[in-house]
């Protein structure tokens, strides 16, 4: 068993746990750690508790210290850097002529960089802005190109349903979403109705994707042929969270409505996406 606790850099982000050594911390408290980015200063998610050793990547970074008052207004002087830092990058790139749309920027507790990111359509050339940059803040400057989704995380905001985006209010990663989902859910194939702001398929289309799953199992689709009380008929129209079944009745070409414990499935069918669907929404589905 190790003993670790877990913090997050982020107010939406990952967990990564480190070492806490002879220290004993609670949440909500701020420690300065060593990171791959160099040292940073993050909230404490949970505090020490032991977990089995398959459970971590060794070894683990040592908690350098809690943090100090003097931390703590280093971090609001590094607020203050990234909202002028963010100002003169976007005046360079209006002069350099540049196809890219800042989103925000980063200061390392320590520094020793300023991250920059922004999306782009296409792949920007960025080295005069860099020389530029670094020309003026004396540190590593890294620019990174993010998607449309975390675009969104970073910059918050609400979506169709009036709440604030899940992605930046409480999902630490995004979850993969896909048009089939949509289809086996029976919603609307319509961007507008199945994209949040982002112009992406909307996460939540994952929160109760094993439901339908375990539904679809168990529910004849469209296009099956299936044995009801009143002879053999084809599904017609599904309906999976009632269960209602439309089946057209060979005997007598009626339609009539059955529940799906009271059919029998005889040759169960696919549910397809067209080439169509697949060419018109493939795009959403990208990050």
């Amino acid at each position: 068993m190790t003993e670790i606790i877990g913090v997050r850099f982020k107010s939406v982000g990952k967990v990564y746990y480190f070492s806490p050594g002879d220290l004993s911390l609670s949440g909500g408290e701020k420690v300065i750690v060593e990171t791959a980015r160099g040292v940073e200063c993050g909230d404490v998610v949970f505090g020490n508790k032991s977990v089995d050793d398959e459970e971590i990547v060794a070894p683990l970074k040592t908690v350098i210290r809690i943090a100090t008052d003097d931390d703590l207004k280093q971090i609001e002087r590094n607020k203050l850097k990234e909202q002028n830092a963010l100002e003169i990058c976007e005046e360079k790139v209006r002069r350099l002529g540049l196809n890219m749309s800042l989103v925000d920027v980063e200061c390392t507790f320590d520094n020793s960089k300023l991250l920059f990111y922004f999306t782009a359509e296409n792949r920007v050339d960025f080295r005069e802005l860099v020389k530029e940059l670094a020309a003026v803040f004396r540190t590593r400057i890294e620019l990174r190109q993010i998607g449309v989704r975390d675009e969104a995380k970073m910059l918050g905001g609400l979506g169709i349903c009036g709440r604030p985006f899940c992605c930046s209010s409480f999902l630490g990663d995004f979850q993969p979403v896909s048009i089939k989902m949509a289809k086996e859910q029976s919603l609307s194939l319509n961007p507008t109705k199945i994209s949040g702001a982002c112009g992406r398929l909307m996460c939540c289309l994952k929160y109760e994707q094993d439901g339908y799953e375990e539904l679809f199992r168990i529910t004849p689709k469209v296009g099956a042929l299936v044995e009801t009380p009143s002879g053999k008929g084809t599904v017609t129209d599904s309906n999976l969270i009632s269960g209602k079944l439309h089946v057209k009745l060979e005997a007598t070409g009626g339609d009539a409505v059955f529940t799906r414990e009271q059919v029998k499935v005889l040759k169960d069918s696919v549910l397809k996406l067209s080439r169509e669907e697949i060419n018109a929404l493939k795009d959403l589905e990208k990050n």
